[in-house]
């Protein structure tokens, strides 16, 4: 599995939805990714790619385009 897919599907298993709903998914802009699935959509990223994201990071997290931006710039993931 790729990086990309990965990441993808962080976003299809914590927020329960489907793989064609994630590309320009914002937060809060379905009713899954509220506070909670936030939390969960992170902890998922975490463990896919093996890594603890920091609070500002979490914060800033608030869209698919941002995270794969976080993702590389902060933590090395190439997407």
């Amino acid at each position: 599995m790729t990086n990309q897919e990965k990441y993808t599907n962080a976003f299809v298993e914590a927020l329960e939805i489907s793989g064609n709903q994630v590309e320009g998914l914002e937060y809060q802009a379905i009713p899954e990714w509220d506070s909670v699935g936030h939390m969960s959509l992170i902890a998922a990223i975490e463990e896919a790619f093996d890594i603890m994201m920091d609070t500002d990071d979490i914060i800033d997290f608030s869209s698919y385009k941002k995270g794969q931006e976080i993702l590389k710039k902060n933590y090395g993931v190439e997407l």
